[in-house]
């Protein structure tokens, strides 16, 4: 029997060191891991790559895009894809879509991994 493939998570923060540390918890738990530092960096990735199972955002990031935006186009390519806000702070008024799941800063990553496995686990396991 071959391993299923491992899901591969769209990491898309600004702060690197942060990306850095989730993104080193998050593949010692098995995903495959996608990093931007910017929303249209995020978008380009959704349009060139096969598979992302799970988009994994920052909210406030530097360029034309924020995170809501980000997740509302990603949602315009891709419908079923689950996503992950995480903020500090924002001003704006949450606009979560359908499905997703909303963290606030400081966060656990064994939290996020939770909610990942919840996204990407087979029906009935």
């Amino acid at each position: 029997m071959s391993a299923s493939p491992k899901p591969r998570i769209l990491m898309v923060e600004d702060e690197s060191m942060l990306l850095e540390v989730i993104t080193a918890d998050l593949e010692d738990a098995g995903f495959g891991v996608l990093q931007a530092a910017t929303a249209e960096i995020a978008m380009n990735i959704l349009r060139t790559e096969a598979s992302v199972d799970v988009l994994f955002t920052d909210i406030r990031l530097p360029g034309q895009m924020d995170g809501w935006q980000l997740a509302e186009a990603a949602r315009a390519l891709r419908p079923d894809l689950p996503v992950i806000y995480a903020t500090g702070f924002t001003q704006t008024p949450p606009r979560l879509i359908e499905g997703s799941l909303f963290f606030t800063k400081p966060y656990r990553s064994a939290a996020v991994i939770r909610a990942i496995t919840s996204f990407t686990a087979p029906p009935g396991a």
